[in-house]
C-alpha cells in the first residue's frame, strides 16, 4: 500500500506545493533516491512533471570529448519543466546526494494547466523565474575570466549578504564551466585578495 502523501508539512517547506489542485495532489508519487540514481535519461518520453523535495539533482550532458556539462543543479523544487511541452527529456537528470522527489504524472498536469486558472498562474510565474535565472546563467558563462563568472555568481545566486553553501566545489566549477582546479586556483586568489571570504563551504562578498 503507498504511504500517503503529508501535504500539510510538505507546503510548510515548500509553499508552492500549496496550491496544486486537489486532483493532481492524488496523482502525485513520492520516490526516495539515492546517490548516482538516474532520474531519467536524455531521449526518455516525458511521463512526469518532477519536483525536488530533498537532496540535490543534477541535469546534465556529455561533450564531444567525454566531459560532463552540468546544466542545473537543483536542491529543491520543479526542474526540466521544460520536457512537458517537449514530449522529451533533452539531458540527463542524475542524483547527486540521497533525497526524495514527487512525480506529477505529465498527462494530469497538462489537465491541471488547463482546468485551473489559478494553478495555471502560478506556474506561468514560476517559469519566469525560470527564464531569469537561465538569463543570469548564460550571461555569467559569457564572461572570459574565472574571477568573473565566480564573483557574478556571488552576485546573482547568493543570499541579501552575498553568500552562497558550496556543498561541492568539484559540482560548481562543472557549473561555471571550469575545471575544479582552475577553481581552487580562482578562489585562493579571490580570498587573498580580500575580495571574497571563505568560511568553511560558505563562501561570500565582504560587505
Amino acid at each position: 500500500m503507498t504511504e500517503a502523501i503529508d501535504w500539510v508539512a510538505l507546503s510548510t517547506g515548500h509553499p508552492v506545493l500549496g496550491r496544486l489542485p486537489p486532483a493532481l495532489r492524488q496523482a502525485a508519487k513520492r520516490t526516495t533516491l539515492k546517490p548516482a540514481d538516474p532520474v531519467f535519461r536524455v531521449g526518455d518520453p516525458t511521463r512526469a512533471v518532477l519536483f525536488l523535495l530533498s537532496g540535490e539533482v543534477r541535469l546534465q550532458r556529455q561533450s564531444r570529448d567525454g566531459a560532463q556539462i552540468i546544466l542545473q543543479r537543483t536542491h529543491g523544487g520543479f526542474f526540466a519543466e521544460a520536457s512537458l511541452e517537449s514530449g522529451r527529456y533533452h539531458c540527463d537528470a542524475v542524483a547527486a546526494q540521497a533525497g526524495e522527489l514527487l512525480r506529477f504524472p505529465a498527462r494530469a498536469f497538462r489537465e491541471a494547466l488547463a482546468n485551473d486558472a489559478t494553478f495555471r498562474n502560478a506556474w506561468i510565474a514560476h517559469l519566469a523565474r525560470e527564464v531569469r535565472r537561465l538569463r543570469a546563467l548564460c550571461e555569467r558563462l559569457s564572461l572570459r575570466t574565472a574571477e568573473a563568472r565566480v564573483l557574478h555568481y556571488l552576485e546573482t545566486e547568493g543570499d541579501d549578504s552575498g553568500s552562497i553553501l558550496v556543498p561541492s566545489r568539484k559540482a560548481w566549477a562543472a557549473e561555471l564551466g571550469l575545471s575544479h582546479e582552475a577553481l581552487y586556483r580562482t578562489l585562493a586568489r579571490l580570498e587573498e585578495a580580500g575580495t571574497i571570504a571563505m568560511e568553511g563551504k560558505t563562501i561570500s562578498l565582504p560587505r
